[in-house]
């Protein structure tokens, strides 16, 4: 199991999700470019001592991605219709997450294996990045019984 983030916007985002990352033992995928660098401050700070923990692997663009996955892309996003707890997850599935502010172009939703919506009150537009990617991890390792063993 992987998560990999499209091209992130907001460094406090891609820090929790380093964390997050460090803290259940999954790799995580980067795709450039990002809206800020490695180096910031904000970044660091929300990633806390956990950075060193984690797998992070960046690539310089989408096809650098792809031309390295060997498992299905999973698409998080407000357009799907199939609900994340309805789906049957696997050990090598890869959970995509998009910008942001923008989401994720056309050709990474044709790439996709399946499109994944977490059911939200109609008035709400989308749950943080990090909250959506943790929630959705979560069902995947129980499905999967990938938890870290303590």
């Amino acid at each position: 199991m992987r998560l990999a983030l499209y091209q992130p916007d907001i460094p406090q985002n891609t820090g929790t999700i380093i964390r997050l990352c460090a803290c259940l033992g999954v790799a995580l995928d980067v795709i450039e470019p990002c809206g800020f660098t490695f180096t910031d401050r904000q970044l660091q700070r929300a990633a806390l001592d956990y950075a060193p923990l984690a797998e992070v692997r960046r690539h310089a663009s989408w096809p650098a991605f792809v031309d390295t996955i060997d498992g299905r892309l999973l698409l998080l996003t407000t357009a799907a219709e199939r609900a994340y707890g309805e789906f049957a997850y696997r050990p090598g599935d890869i959970l995509v997450l998009g910008r942001e502010e923008a989401g994720v172009p056309a050709e990474v939703h044709a790439r996709a294996e399946a499109r994944l919506r977490i059911p939200m009150r109609a008035e709400a537009r989308s749950l943080n990045v990090a909250v959506a990617g943790a929630m959705v991890l979560g069902e995947a390792l129980r499905q999967t019984d990938g938890f870290a063993r303590a």
